[in-house]
């Protein structure tokens, strides 16, 4: 993931990049993609965990999903943020049917066949649901107070700035949802271990938020 993620207060611009792009100016269309890189690579991870049985590279998938997203910039109609983020998760939910149709194992191609676009959109906005909400709504970070797609982004940005363990144990645990003792079992850990991380992660991250949200 990025180690320098983008700070909160840059998505203050977002409506202008996006009017400069629209306007056909390339580096505002860059800056763009760039503060939604960490977000769309998030995603990516954990739909590739979950949903693959071979190896797929998550840069590749992000690569080619802000590629996409570029070649097809002048059929997005938006003016805020928000549908910016939905249009490229739709562009990466393509992304990742694309891959679960070829890479499913062969034994499970009558199965395959039934998953829908509409069905791998659901787990994506499912992720992204999940990653909203990392951290309770109660929580005083002030980017709980943020829209939705907000703080999503921003703690797709914060993540990025942790360590690996607390990365993995946070996707594991927090966005794809598995319980402690298969997050054990994947991180080759005992359960309390895992608890045990998985509690400084959580606080790791806090922390990480609560200093973007100062100015």
């Amino acid at each position: 993931m990025e180690s320098n993620p983008p700070k909160n207060s840059d998505y203050t611009q977002v409506d202008r990049l996006l009017k400069a792009a629209r306007n056909g100016d390339a580096a505002a269309l860059s800056t763009l993609f760039g503060l939604y890189q960490n977000y769309v690579r998030l995603l990516a991870a954990s739909q590739i965990r979950a949903r693959l049985r071979v190896r797929a590279s998550e840069s590749d998938v992000v690569q080619e999903t802000l590629l996409n997203a570029a070649r097809g910039f002048s059929e997005f109609r938006g003016n805020t943020g928000g549908e910016f983020v939905t249009w490229l998760r739709a562009i990466l939910t393509r992304k990742i049917q694309t891959l679960i149709q070829t890479h499913v194992d062969a034994q499970v191609r009558d199965v395959r066949r039934e998953i829908s676009l509409d069905t791998v959109g659901k787990w994506v906005d499912q992720s992204s649901v999940r990653l909203e909400n990392v951290l309770a709504a109660s929580d005083p970070t002030p980017v709980t107070q943020l829209a939705n797609q907000e703080r999503s982004v921003c703690v797709a940005n914060a993540l990025a700035q942790l360590s690996e363990d607390h990365r993995e144990v946070l996707l594991l645990r927090s966005i794809e949802g598995l319980s402690f003792p298969e997050v054990a079992d994947q991180m080759n850990r005992s359960h309390g271990a895992v608890r045990m991380l998985w509690l400084r992660a959580i606080e790791a991250l806090r922390d990480k938020l609560q200093t973007e949200s100062e100015p």
